[in-house]
């Protein structure tokens, strides 16, 4: 009988008993695919595959071909995908990385006719990680924040209430990634770009500050579980879209009320008595 404990595996140094030095920080990019587990299961496989080649194609295209050749512990998740790289491109992965991402998913959901397009969430994050080289690297806090950003509220919403033949990506920065990268004014978009959001989980306790980021964002399509836009009525000033197809309408008891830009036709009708 062994008794001397050579045969087991190790176990993790105990925390807060001595100091250690930390681990690199990387930059952490996790996508994954909206309503994958709704699509028939003969697609999961063909979808697992196409996800990682969107990023390797978009990210060539975006000239950070280094990112996807130099990934650290890659890994799928099934309706996703996981790498980690170099902090210091993480403005480029930001910009023009999220845009070409989304020109490509749209180029490949024109041609993916008979099918149901990809639309693709995706979460940046920056953060200390080892890099063991095996299947075992990449594990740590930041690793696990960046996959609740993925989930979070704030992103799946995005998606959900633009257009599926539009907005094909929505993207969601944790706090550290905006300030370093944004904020620096090193990634060639301004900060008004993006939308500051409660990134929270269901059924979690997980709650930060984020940065919602869609590279081309777009209304819903009108159907028919759209809501009515209320009739014209005393005070009311309503603005009818043409080509558009936008109602809106806002209250003006003694004037006309101009709240934004309206493409299309545009009607005014002021009713007081």
């Amino acid at each position: 009988m062994h008794d001397d404990g050579r045969d087991l595996p190790p176990t993790t140094a105990v925390p807060y008993s001595r100091s250690r030095p930390l681990p690199p920080h990387r930059g952490i990019l996790a996508v994954d695919m909206k309503g994958f587990t709704g699509r028939p299961a003969i697609e999961h496989e063909v979808i697992s595959r196409a996800v990682p080649e969107l990023l390797r194609t978009s990210l060539e295209r975006a000239g950070l071909a280094e990112v996807w050749s130099g990934r650290m512990f890659p890994a799928t998740t099934g309706d996703g995908y996981v790498l980690g790289f170099d902090p210091a491109l993480t403005p480029l992965v930001i910009h023009p990385w999220l845009d070409t991402l989304q020109d490509v998913v749209s180029e490949l959901n024109v041609h993916a006719l008979g099918t149901a397009r990809i639309r693709l969430r995706v979460g940046l994050h920056i953060g200390p990680l080892p890099d063991t080289g095996d299947a075992f690297g990449g594990n740590g806090t930041a690793r696990n924040d960046t996959h609740r950003l993925l989930d979070s509220r704030p992103v799946k919403a995005a998606l959900a209430r633009s257009s599926e033949h539009v907005t094909q990506v929505a993207a969601i920065l944790s706090d550290r990634c905006y300030q370093d990268a944004v904020v620096s004014g090193y990634t060639g978009r301004h900060p008004d770009h993006f939308t500051e959001v409660p990134a929270t989980v269901d059924g979690t306790a997980f709650t930060q500050r984020a940065w919602l980021y869609v590279p081309l964002p777009s209304a819903p399509a009108p159907g028919p579980g759209a809501a009515a836009a209320p009739e014209d009525g005393p005070g009311r000033a309503v603005w009818r879209g043409g080509a558009s197809r936008i109602r809106i309408v806002a209250t003006a008891p003694h004037g006309n009320v101009n709240t934004g830009t309206v493409h299309g036709g545009q009607s005014v009708g002021n009713h007081h008595h």
